[in-house]
């Protein structure tokens, strides 16, 4: 094979492989899979408000965990719940989770 032949089929390799991960910053981000059905048991008994916090699903860094629903203090926190969700900043730019929370 010719030198120069060799070196255009680097270039387009390279090129191509700049595309994909173009490609891969900028599409959608994953989804996490549906929230399983809970059944809520009755709150306990408690001298301070307690809110039902959802069951949900979790990103520990490589995989998809879930925590179950619990009655926790109402506290600080207003009733409102955001499930964990992807997310990217800048386009093109990675990904990143936001995980679970009150609002």
């Amino acid at each position: 094979m010719h030198p120069r032949s060799l070196a255009l089929i680097l270039a387009a390799g390279i090129g191509l492989a700049g595309c994909s991960t173009f490609q891969k910053d900028t599409g959608a981000c994953q989804v996490a899979p549906p929230p399983k059905n809970e059944v809520i048991p009755k709150p306990p008994v408690s001298e301070q408000t307690q809110v039902w916090q959802p069951g949900h699903w979790d990103w520990d860094g490589s995989s998809y965990a879930w925590t179950p629903g619990a009655w926790v203090k109402r506290g600080g926190h207003s009733n409102q719940w955001m499930d964990g969700y992807w997310t990217r900043n800048v386009a093109p730019g990675p990904c990143h989770w936001v995980s679970p929370h009150w609002m």
